[in-house]
């Protein structure tokens, strides 16, 4: 969908969880001296300003980002990810908000390539903008799925896909599915990481279901809740891991204690991580 603008929900618990994981992602990539590629089906902007008129809207960063920035005992498995939050901002102030691009960007290295793509004309020129300078990141304005898709199997041949669409059309969590056992088929060595947002509609159970009994092996699930499942609005955030790094599962379940003492409110159910495909 074209109406969807990510600076509304930007630095929200979600993002804190999705890319979180993200980073301990790339984190693990570069434990090793190997190039790898980063590929994004829907990039939004690279950086978001939290004063401007869409953050301060919603005020979604207030309930999460927010509420880590300055904290003290940080788990060691958050710090990848919020050491890129801080690059972005001074010491003291937290101002902006780095997307999943920007993150990627940061992690990488000069032998790293990466290839965003984004279908909406002004975030497309936001993003393009940002990154105009970054010879190894490729920007394009195309559907995210078809995109992605074209460059399978990617070069270098080891890396991620994160896959994060805005699901305002209902179809798109059963798109989803079909897309990652396609890409898969093509770069089955590649990691992939969904996002989802939890609802109480549970549009996303279908999607789960069609990934798991699609013969995929390797599923990982993330599963963050920040308010009560009766909720009317968006209550938990989740993500999918397909061939995950190693050892990631031990690392996200060490923060999610933490996330959950700083971030949900009560009567919220404990974060939950489990296998749903064995290797």
């Amino acid at each position: 969908m074209l109406s969807y603008q990510h600076g509304f929900h930007a630095g929200n618990f979600a993002d804190v969880h999705k890319h979180m994981i993200l980073a301990l992602m790339i984190d693990a990539l570069n434990a090793k001296d190997k190039p790898w590629s980063y590929l994004e089906t829907h990039g939004g902007c690279a950086l978001y300003d939290l004063s401007d008129e869409q953050a301060q809207k919603t005020g979604e960063f207030l309930e999460g980002i927010n509420k880590l920035w300055g904290s003290d005992n940080i788990p060691e498995a958050f710090l990848p990810y919020m050491d890129q939050v801080k690059a972005v901002n001074t010491e003291t102030a937290l101002c902006f908000y780095p997307g999943s691009p920007s993150i990627a960007a940061m992690m990488s290295r000069a032998s790293d390539r990466l290839a965003v793509m984004e279908l909406h004309p002004a975030e497309y020129q936001r993003i393009k903008q940002h990154f105009r300078r970054q010879t190894q990141m490729a920007v394009h304005h195309r559907d995210g799925y078809e995109g992605v898709m074209s460059m399978m199997p990617p070069k270098p041949n080891r890396g991620l896909v994160l896959i994060d669409p805005s699901y305002e059309v209902k179809t798109e969590y059963k798109q989803v599915a079909k897309f990652v056992k396609q890409l898969l088929t093509r770069w089955p060595n590649g990691s992939v990481a969904i996002w989802y947002p939890l609802l109480k509609a549970g549009h996303h159970k279908e999607m789960l279901d069609d990934i798991v009994s699609s013969g995929l092996r390797k599923v990982y699930q993330s599963e963050f809740f920040v308010k009560s499942s009766d909720s009317q609005r968006m209550y938990g955030s989740g993500m999918l891991l397909i061939n995950p790094p190693w050892l990631l599962d031990e690392k996200v379940d060490g923060v999610m204690p933490w996330l959950y003492q700083h971030l949900a409110e009560k009567g919220a159910t404990e974060p939950q991580g489990q296998w749903l495909v064995p290797e």
